[in-house]
């Protein structure tokens, strides 16, 4: 659990900084910088969701999860667990924007749906091999700081969701890593891929989704995955 550990102290230290930097930014560099992080953002889930095998298990995965989601109100849970501690933190104040829970789900997802949250989190747990998770330390808490001057303190309690999420794929990871395969970790990733699509879009104020709610599809793309390769399409 070290690197994972070493992965949550980057995210609090990057956007600790990031707020600090926030706080000095005037509203038009406030607005550059949602700009080239939705560019960015987009750019890396198009990258990802290209690394797909199999488009109509992406598809399936996606129609599946993100209906299962929805059934769930994922997204609104997370409004209300982010309004409840945003309260609590501040005294039984909360902004009126949601910038909290926005910044707490935005990160969250960012952090975590790539292929080096599930493949570094297995190589710790089964090798204890970090350089993967600490190459991505590096990279959340640069991008720590960017969102952080954005959402504030929300995107701080994301590393709560990288400690649960990661640290599950390092205590499981002796089990998941023949049962998932290249090909069920690479869904993962390409379906990550458009849940951060979903984000820069948002970023860039062009649409915006409801994207906790598609978190379930994480799960069912190396299902979707498996399934078109029992069926050979």
């Amino acid at each position: 659990m070290i690197g994972v550990l070493i992965n949550c102290a980057a995210v609090i230290v990057g956007s600790i900084i990031g707020m600090l930097l926030g706080k000095h930014l005037k509203d038009s560099y406030k607005s550059l910088v949602f700009t080239c992080s939705g560019l960015v953002t987009i750019v890396m889930g198009i990258d990802m969701a290209l690394g797909s095998t199999n488009y109509l298990g992406l598809l399936l995965s996606l129609l599946v999860g993100g209906a299962v989601g929805h059934c769930l109100k994922i997204e609104d849970a997370i409004e209300n667990a982010g309004s409840k501690l945003e309260k609590a933190l501040s005294k039984g104040q909360s902004d009126s924007n949601g910038l909290f829970a926005r910044g707490f789900m935005v990160s969250s997802v960012l952090f975590c749906s790539g292929a080096m949250s599930v493949v570094g989190s297995i190589q710790a747990g089964t090798t204890g091999e970090l350089d993967t998770l600490l190459v991505k330390s590096v990279m959340d808490g640069c991008m720590a700081v960017v969102f952080a001057s954005i959402y504030g303190t929300g995107v701080v309690f994301s590393f709560l969701f990288v400690l649960v999420y990661q640290g599950f794929f390092v205590l499981t990871g002796t089990w998941l890593e023949p049962t998932l395969g290249q090909d069920g970790i690479g869904a993962i990733s390409a379906a990550g891929g458009i849940l951060l699509l979903m984000i820069g879009l948002g970023l860039l104020d062009i649409k915006k989704f409801r994207t906790a709610n598609y978190l379930p599809v994480l799960i069912f793309a190396p299902l979707s995955c498996s399934l078109m390769k029992i069926l050979s399409i």
